[in-house]
């Protein structure tokens, strides 16, 4: 491409940023959501979980989606837990639909608009469909990896607007997946995002990622404006960098802010 079209190009999509290969294409901002099927579990009930991503084709653009038509499940409640802040690129296995163990070859759709692009994505109990976010063999490590569990204090809490919320994880692991170049552990590591709230309301998390050391890892929020909010710890064991369903876990806790 001519450099003077190119340069025309650029400042005619100031959301556009061209990666060093020349070929791919990447947007800061102005790209829509969509939203991801990752497939299904069962449980030990005989229920099943059924588990949505979603990616968010801008590289720093963080959109917010209310609950309604232009975020929604069908049929049945609109409302099926599903988030309305929506963090950059992709994001695997964010939430689950639990449905039932009669649910057959019913259907669930989650229709997602923002930026002016409304996207859907079909979600049925296909066998071809079927994972385990509970255990995975992973190439290079000996026995299974197991996910690590998660808990969250407080799960919620209500303060003042001028105040910051202080939460602080707990997680064990099992010590895999092993780390190929050090023969060490991954480690556990956390990350925190917005994952409910008013759509003008801006969080601020500090450390918003890293490390749990000695299997715990605290963290301080403050929020722009009063309103209820959830936030979602996700902690991961290292599985994330290998493509795996599996192993990494997440929790919710609710700040009311007054």
């Amino acid at each position: 491409m001519p450099l003077v079209v190119l340069g025309v190009l650029l400042a005619w999509l100031p959301g556009l940023v061209l990666a060093q290969s020349g070929r791919q294409v990447q947007y800061i901002r102005g790209q829509n959501v969509a939203p991801v099927y990752d497939g299904f579990e069962v449980n030990p009930d005989g229920s099943y979980s059924m588990w949505f991503g979603y990616f968010n084709r801008n590289q720093e653009e963080q959109l917010d989606v209310p609950i309604g038509p232009d975020n929604q499940f069908e049929p049945g409640p609109a409302d099926r837990g599903q988030p309305t802040h929506f963090v950059p690129a992709w994001q695997k296995s964010v939430f689950r639909v639990v449905v039932p163990k009669d649910f057959g070859e019913r259907k669930l759709t989650w229709r997602l608009t923002s930026n002016g692009r409304s996207d859907t994505v079909i979600a049925t109990l296909d066998r071809r469909s079927m994972i385990d976010r509970q255990k995975t063999t992973i190439e290079g490590t000996k026995g299974e990896n197991l996910a690590p569990t998660i808990a969250v204090e407080p799960a919620t809490q209500t303060i003042a607007r001028a105040e910051t919320a202080t939460l602080v994880v707990t997680a064990t692991d099992d010590g895999l997946p092993i780390n190929l170049r050090t023969k060490k552990p991954e480690g556990l590591s956390v990350r925190w995002r917005k994952y409910r709230g008013p759509t003008t309301g801006r969080v601020t998390i500090a450390p918003a990622e890293g490390p749990l050391v000695d299997g715990k890892s605290a963290t301080r929020v403050a929020f722009s404006e009063p309103g209820e909010y959830v936030l979602q710890a996700v902690v991961d064991d290292g599985s994330l960098l290998v493509g795996t369903y599996c192993c990494w876990v997440s929790a919710e806790v609710r700040v009311t802010v007054k």
